[in-house]
């Protein structure tokens, strides 16, 4: 049996997996606040004792960048080495891996049910596929294949330079480099990034604010929920947060065709992250397709793309699980 999580800075989910039940179907799965443990090894630990399962292996999507085997969270203080973990755990493999290389890692084996279709497209077997994932940040990584399967690549790619397309988009990244100097995409296509456009809009006089709501939002410890909400609502929504959001669509789509055009992702394009299966009816919309299909000369290669969105929560889990099980496979 192998250990499967998802290490997230709020909370982490374990799973232990068996390899004849897949990375679908966790014999047993957990979740806990991470902030309630000192660090990844008395996490797990406790975790293990509870089910007293024999693990002889692991794989662990880390919500941070992994380089050389390490990974360093921004917003819980911890360092996560595979090598002193995997000691210390006493496996004899241990894998740690980006949650949004997890994430890819769990397209191969999603089910219909698992998303929803966006545009249908016209996916090439074996064709390179592109994620992306606005959520607290945003999260981009792909999938190659390498001739027996597809393996998960990570990306920094939400930090590159934010292009604006329109004059109220340069209005937006004028008003953001005044705040933050450098701006990529995710100063807008993450929960943060919703705000940050709520608050242009705001500040600018572009779009009428709902005063109870605008109330709301000043009083919010996250004002991002409160802004999706009163922007979705069916009776009388407010102007400036459906606004907010439509140019949050917008720039999302506009980046997820940039994703799909550097990784020439005639595989697909999946769009995850907790922000999208809380948006799915804007997303449907044409205003996301048509930023991803404006392309210039390469409109029509976006067109031939599927477009989907990972409504499962766990599919970093899920992706783990998978990548855990393959290298087990392959070492025993």
């Amino acid at each position: 049996m192998i250990l499967a999580g998802d290490i997230g800075a709020t909370k982490t989910i374990l799973g232990i997996f068996a390899p004849d039940r897949g990375a679908r179907d966790p014999l047993v799965k957990d979740t806990v606040l991470t902030r309630d443990f000192p660090d990844p090894e008395t996490l797990i630990s406790s975790f293990l004792r509870k089910t007293g399962a024999d693990v002889y292996a692991g794989c662990l999507g880390i919500a941070a960048p992994v380089t050389d085997g390490e990974a360093r969270m921004i917003n819980t203080p911890w360092i996560i080495r595979e090598d002193d973990l995997r000691s210390r755990l006493g496996f004899a493999s241990l894998r740690i891996m980006n949650d949004l290389q997890a994430v890819a890692a769990s397209i191969p084996v999603l089910e219909p049910g698992d998303y929803a279709v966006i545009h249908d497209g016209q996916g090439a077997a074996g064709g390179a596929v592109a994620v992306l994932a606005p959520g607290t940040g945003l999260g981009e990584a792909f999938l190659v294949w390498e001739g027996k399967r597809y393996r998960a690549h990570a990306s920094e790619g939400g930090h590159a330079d934010f292009a604006p397309r329109t004059p109220l988009e340069a209005e937006l990244l004028r008003d953001l480099q005044s705040r933050f100097g450098h701006v990529s995409y995710e100063r807008i296509c993450s929960g943060p990034g919703i705000y940050n456009v709520y608050s242009f809009l705001k500040k600018s006089g572009l779009a009428d604010a709902d005063p109870g709501t605008a109330a709301e939002i000043s009083a919010a410890d996250d004002p991002t929920p409160v802004i999706i909400r009163a922007a979705c609502k069916k009776d009388k929504p407010c102007g400036l947060c459906a606004q907010a959001l439509e140019i949050f669509v917008s720039v999302l789509g506009a980046e997820a065709g940039n994703l799909a055009l550097k990784v020439f992702a005639t595989g697909g394009v999946y769009v995850a992250g907790g922000i999208p299966p809380r948006i799915i009816g804007n997303l449907k919309k044409e205003g996301f397709m048509n930023s991803f299909r404006d392309k210039g000369r390469e409109s029509f290669l976006l067109d031939r793309m599927p477009v989907r969105v990972i409504m499962n929560t766990e599919s970093a889990l899920i992706g783990a699980a998978a990548e855990g099980l393959e290298v087990a496979k392959t070492q025993s």
